[in-house]
């Protein structure tokens, strides 16, 4: 005769098995309501004194910017080309002593954090408090919830023939296409180990130029936090008037990062550089905020 135990704790192992897979779905759930929200907002900002919701009509939303850049479907590999033409000729910018604050801000930043990442990765690998959490956040899922971001924001733009919204989700292609090139080129060239492929033991501190699992795929920095920040940011700066858009939309993107961290496929120091990228690529490349 069976245990009387046997069904409730069959129960608890579906329910268990069940919840992570219920998190990705509870989570493009969330990206729907929030657009729901960032378009409802802007349909009453010009009765707050707003900007109105057309670009071409006058500056963008609270960007504060005096350079107007305007994307469609047509013009998006013009503005690919020249995004990759700005991006690759930014050291001649350094020469010329331009931007230097932030960018030893940001590779100062990125120093201290890879010394500091032989000591951070051992805590997530000891731990299992967040195996339902890394579930629910694996590369092939939130890979999938960072594009559908724009394409779903396109078409809901498109059913409300609502022209702010469906360049918004353009710029964040657009940013998302950039960021994933200069990702790439980095993480080929840099060829560092994932976490992951460390024995438990280590070492930790000798990582770079040893990764020989293809040209890409590597750890330094981390892709997926690149495009989901590049992505965060042309929605945060699109729609910063309204103030709660950048508190949730960097939260999104912060969310993914640290579970590129707790899932043992990147260094806290890959995370942060692909925050940076992707932060700045939008910002300074794409939307010419300066």
């Amino acid at each position: 005769m069976a245990s009387p135990d046997t069904r409730p704790h069959h129960t608890h192992i579906m329910h268990t098995h069940s919840r992570p897979r219920l998190l990705p779905i509870g989570f493009l759930c969330l990206w729907l309501f929030l657009s729901t929200g960032i378009l409802h907002c802007q349909d009453i900002a010009p009765l707050v004194g707003e900007a109105p919701s057309d670009p071409a009509q006058g500056q963008s939303a609270g960007t504060g910017s005096s350079v107007q850049r305007d994307v469609s479907l047509r013009q998006l590999p013009r503005n690919f080309i020249s995004d990759q033409k700005d991006l690759w000729f930014f050291p001649g910018k350094l020469a010329q002593g331009r931007h230097w604050l932030p960018t030893v801000a940001v590779v100062g930043a990125t120093a201290g954090l890879l010394a500091a990442d032989p000591h951070d990765v051992s805590y997530f690998r000891r731990t299992s408090r967040l195996h339902g959490f890394n579930q629910a956040f694996s590369g092939k899922a939130t890979a999938l919830e960072i594009g559908l971001v724009p394409a779903s924001f396109y078409v809901l733009g498109l059913a409300r023939k609502d022209s702010y919204s469906q360049k918004t989700a353009l710029f964040a292609g657009e940013a998302a296409a950039d960021s994933l090139i200069l990702y790439g080129v980095i993480n080929a060239l840099t060829r560092r180990l994932r976490p992951s492929d460390i024995v438990p033991q280590g070492p930790f501190t000798d990582t770079f130029f040893r990764a020989h699992n293809g040209l890409f795929n590597h750890s330094f920095p981390s892709g997926h936090t690149t495009a989901a920040f590049s992505v965060a940011t042309v929605f945060a700066i699109r729609y910063r008037n309204h103030r709660w858009v950048p508190w949730a939309t960097y939260g999104i993107a912060g969310v993914i990062g640290f579970s590129r961290v707790t899932l043992q496929s990147h260094f806290p120091a890959d995370v942060f550089l692909g925050a940076a990228l992707g932060y700045s690529i939008s910002r300074f490349d794409v939307l010419r905020q300066h």
